[in-house]
């Protein structure tokens, strides 16, 4: 099982290695006010990627800082109960 899953990220590695040199022709991306950005198109790619991914992190912090939260008050809630009563 760890050898399929090594030549699969090899496999990929290889895959994303030849989409790289493949797509190294400048582009240019036009924003407002007459405002462009001109790099090779992986470049781009991955910049876009990146900030969808820290999007995507940042939109799940308030989620998982609300279940640590309640996490932490159950613990306490478990530990009172558990307590024995004097």
């Amino acid at each position: 099982m760890r050898a399929l899953l090594w030549g699969f990220r090899i496999f990929l590695f290889l895959f994303l290695l030849a989409f790289a040199l493949e797509n190294t022709d400048p582009v240019s991306i036009h924003f407002f006010f007459d405002t462009a950005w001109k790099a090779p198109l992986l470049i781009i790619v991955l910049a876009f990627f990146a900030s969808g991914a820290l999007l995507g992190v940042l939109s799940l912090l308030g989620t998982v800082f609300g279940l640590r939260r309640e996490v932490s008050r159950l613990k306490r809630a478990v530990k009172t109960a558990a307590a024995p009563s004097l």
